[in-house]
């Protein structure tokens, strides 16, 4: 027999147990989600609903219901500035690691337990760690969303340190290493070598450089844009990754006359022609150089499994063993945030041993 109360219903089922029901603000008569073991935890559930009107924190039930998979689309496009090259990469992980698992589920209906076993299971896949975090990282940030629109009230995502991305220190190449590299590849990218690792330049930074950008005089490389390839072919010259990024590079004299020579022979002589290009001229393509040129190099120096973005690494490295400071590595490396230069300044064993050196002289004339 249904309960009468001042705010909603109760009654008790052929089962055994209690239903629930409210008129809600917008005027339809709402069952709770479940039904309940006894009168008093209906009860309790309706004096919560209550108070969750009257203080405006109601969510409408039915808006829960849109699937995970359409609302995780439209957050993407939906994103305000996104580059192209992010974009890519966040429908590849929803098409690869997301929807599978999510797609058809009402983002009202993933729980903490859902997600966990979701991350497990790619885990006991063998899908590396880095993608996993990735792939929660976005997760995670299109719930946070859903909360904020008042579609669900809490986060599912509540793993601690899954998002942390505890991806592989990557090599750092020696001065000899990076030497036989650009030996072993072809003229044309000599210079591209030697400059990704002396001006810490990013492969879109890098494939994006006019001749303007470069005066060598003052051995210094402007960076004002970025190569962005856009899936099903295409280019796209946008902005750097951060508004960091648009910055000067003050380049090594070693390698300003490797630089003036491939100005010479391989860069057209119009301002805005690009530095470094196809033999046929057109715009550096990531997928041709790296099977026409790269993996060849690679082979001929004796270092596959080295990748492109090594390069900058090891130039990221060599600037912080010269002693710059985290100010000053962040803006050779074009970030805003210190949390990618503080990677740099753990130190290697040389500077550890020059600065305990340093200290030793100093203690020395401490005691004398």
């Amino acid at each position: 027999m249904a309960g009468h109360r001042r705010f909603g219903r109760i009654r008790k089922l052929p089962s055994g147990r209690y239903q629930a029901r409210y008129l809600g603000p917008d005027g339809i008569d709402r069952p709770a989600p479940s039904t309940f073991a006894n009168k008093r935890a209906a009860e309790i559930w309706l004096v919560k609903t209550e108070a969750e009107i009257r203080s405006d924190h109601w969510i409408d039930p039915d808006d829960g219901r849109v699937l995970f998979g359409k609302f995780a689309l439209a957050w993407v496009a939906e994103r305000p500035g996104l580059r192209p090259n992010t974009v890519q990469v966040y429908r590849y992980v929803l098409r690869r690691h997301l929807i599978p698992t999510f797609g058809n589920s009402a983002i009202a209906d993933i729980r903490d337990a859902h997600v966990r076993r979701w991350r497990k299971d790619l885990l006991d896949a063998g899908v590396s760690p880095t993608s996993v975090a990735k792939s929660y990282r976005l997760l995670k940030g299109i719930m946070t969303t859903a909360v904020e629109d008042g579609i669900i009230r809490r986060n599912p995502c509540r793993i601690r340190g899954a998002a942390q991305d505890r991806s592989a220190e990557r090599p750092v190449l020696t001065l000899h290493q990076v030497v036989t590299l650009a030996d072993a590849i072809h003229p044309r990218y000599r210079a591209l070598i030697l400059l990704a690792v002396f001006g810490s330049l990013r492969w879109g930074e890098l494939a994006a450089l006019r001749r303007s950008d470069i005066d060598v005089g003052s051995g210094t490389v402007r960076i004002e844009r970025s190569l962005t390839e856009l899936p099903g072919g295409g280019y796209l010259f946008g902005p750097p990754k951060s508004e960091a990024g648009r910055r000067v590079v003050v380049i090594p004299a070693a390698i300003k006359p490797e630089l003036a020579r491939h100005l010479e022979a391989f860069t057209g002589s119009a301002d805005d022609a690009l530095v470094y290009t196809s033999p046929t001229g057109a715009p550096l393509h990531h997928g041709n150089f790296r099977r026409r040129c790269w993996l060849p190099a690679l082979a001929r120096a004796g270092m596959t499994g080295t990748h492109f973005h090594d390069l900058r690494h090891t130039g990221n490295a060599l600037t912080a063993e010269t002693g710059a400071t985290l100010r000053e590595l962040m803006d050779r490396m074009g970030h805003s945030s210190p949390r990618a230069a503080l990677i740099y300044l753990h130190g290697s064993d040389v500077r550890q041993q020059a600065i305990a050196d340093n200290l030793s002289e100093v203690a020395a004339l401490s005691t004398t």
